[in-house]
């Protein structure tokens, strides 16, 4: 079952059981997963599980910004209910890395590509992002990249 069927039962199950907030969230990320895939190549594009993925990374990351807008602006209410839409897209997202496990990949992708100066961010970035996609947050990578060349 592709990650597309896996979030359509789940649609199903979820309006089965009258969870409105799961129905509401998993409605937005199969449209976000259609604009995608009208994005991509019109109707007939179907998408991949990795298309998928990116796709509930993207609307992970929304939610998190979202969450720290909200929090700012002092709107709990909104704060607690994006909160609780991220924690059911995170079941859909693979196990995140820790940073010290991403710290690792870093110290690895530095000596790998010869990178002494913040010049080189791109350079590491390049082969790091590979190993690491959808299993760290990239501003994380980009942070622990950028302490590691200014050293």
């Amino acid at each position: 079952m592709t990650q597309k069927e896996q979030l359509q039962q789940d649609l199903k199950a979820s309006m089965l059981a009258r969870d409105a907030e799961k129905t509401s969230t998993l409605r937005m990320l199969l449209s976000a997963v259609g604009y995608y895939e009208i994005q991509k190549g019109g109707a007939g594009y179907v998408a991949s599980d990795e298309d998928v993925l990116a796709v509930i990374q993207r609307e992970a990351k929304q939610h998190k910004d979202s969450i720290e807008q909200f929090t700012t602006a002092g709107r709990i209410d909104l704060v607690d209910k994006e909160k609780r839409e991220l924690a059911f897209l995170e079941t859909y997202l693979p196990e995140q890395m820790t940073e010290a496990e991403v710290k690792i990949l870093v110290d690895e992708a530095v000596s790998q590509t010869g990178a002494t100066s913040p010049q080189d961010i791109g350079k590491v970035m390049g082969a790091l992002m590979p190993k690491v996609k959808g299993k760290a947050d990239g501003t994380l990578v980009s942070r622990l990249v950028k302490e590691s060349l200014t050293k």
